[in-house]
């Protein structure tokens, strides 16, 4: 193995990268899908309240309802720009508090007090919104609430859908970055016929295979570790995390290797790896879906890589919480290694012969 020849073989790829669809496919596509799934689907499933407030009176209610945790407040200066907001659904709801509303209402006068509602916000944002306000209004005037009501939590509190969706987004820039480029860098060299040229230089099979490897690794681990940043799924533990994104990285491009020295051509490339789409993506739903039973997703290879992903980006928890799984993950790397070498030399006998 000569590591000079590795090395320039290496640099070439990286240098030629981004001429590559797939390669800019790698590096934009964790950038994103973050913004879809999570500022679409986090918006939509995980809605905070929206209230605007005019206050003319520096009332105790904006003070009060803008310390609340879970609700989203924005005081406007005057009520033609919160009509607006609201009108256009950029708010749940607004309210007008005109000057000496406290005062008249602890002197038991009814001031008026303009509640605004957008046609399109949720049922349940209106009744947070509707409820809180009058719960204020009467501590202003010093009743107390006619129920009191103490709220029991039952079993632990579930993850939000935007969290959920950690694994899915990592799934995919290891999938682009140490899948797919690694195995259409090779599979482009053979249809363009440069790897049989090149195999008649000094360079050997294994040297190819370990340059495409190591270009993987390195922008899968990079794009892992950016998709996790990203999110805010870094736990404070740095060297622990790109641990397991390093695991991860070698798994998928081994992976990517293997459908590369398998496949004639670009077309049968894209068959494979489609064909396989659902038995790679499937531990990731697991994420998404908790109440299935988790051990079926050990029956699935990317599942050793994507859990201590999940455990120690997301979760927190220490590398040696994880030995298990990287132990899993390191095995089924020098399996599939093993048989990617077997299948490059029968690609080496393929060229040679064409």
């Amino acid at each position: 193995m000569n590591a000079a020849l590795v090395w320039r073989i290496l640099r070439k790829d990286l240098a030629l990268g981004p001429r590559s669809p797939i390669f800019l496919w790698a590096v934009a596509m964790p950038f994103a899908l973050t913004l879809v799934l999570q500022v679409a689907f986090g918006s939509l499933f995980d809605p905070e309240p929206r209230l605007g407030i005019v206050d003319d009176g520096a009332s105790e209610v904006t003070a009060a309802v803008t310390a609340m945790e879970g609700i989203t407040v924005t005081v406007f200066d005057d009520s033609a720009a919160l009509r607006t907001q609201v009108e256009a659904n950029d708010l749940d709801a607004g309210i007008v508090l005109p000057a000496g509303f406290d005062d008249a209402v602890r002197a038991g006068e009814k001031p008026d007090l303009e509640f605004w509602i957008g046609g399109e916000s949720l049922a349940a944002n209106r009744i947070i919104l509707s409820v809180t306000t009058i719960d204020l209004v009467r501590e202003l005037e010093g009743g107390g609430a006619p129920v009191e009501v103490e709220v029991v939590s039952f079993g632990t509190e579930g993850l939000p859908i935007s969290t959920r969706l950690i694994p899915v987004i990592v799934f995919f820039a290891l999938v682009m970055a140490g899948i797919f480029l690694p195995g259409s860098s090779l599979v482009e060299e053979k249809e363009a016929g440069t790897l049989a040229a090149l195999l008649v230089t000094p360079v050997r099979v294994p040297e190819v295979l370990l340059a495409k490897w190591l270009l993987g690794v390195s922008l899968g681990s990079v794009m892992a570790v950016v998709t996790l940043a990203l999110n805010g799924a870094v736990a404070g533990n740095w060297l622990a995390v790109l641990a397991v994104v390093l695991v991860a990285a070698a798994l998928a491009t081994v992976i990517g290797l293997l459908v590369g020295v398998g496949a004639k051509d670009s077309a049968v490339m894209f068959g494979i790896v489609k064909g396989m789409g659902m038995f790679l993506f499937a531990p990731a739903l697991f994420y998404i879906f908790p109440d299935w039973p988790q051990w079926i997703a050990m029956l699935f290879p990317l599942y050793w890589i994507i859990e201590p992903i999940w455990q120690v980006s997301v979760m927190g928890e220490a590398l040696s919480s994880v030995a298990l799984e990287l132990g899993v993950a390191v095995a089924i790397t020098v399996v599939l290694a093993v048989a990617a070498a077997a299948l490059a030399r029968r690609m080496q006998a393929q060229l040679a012969g064409a």
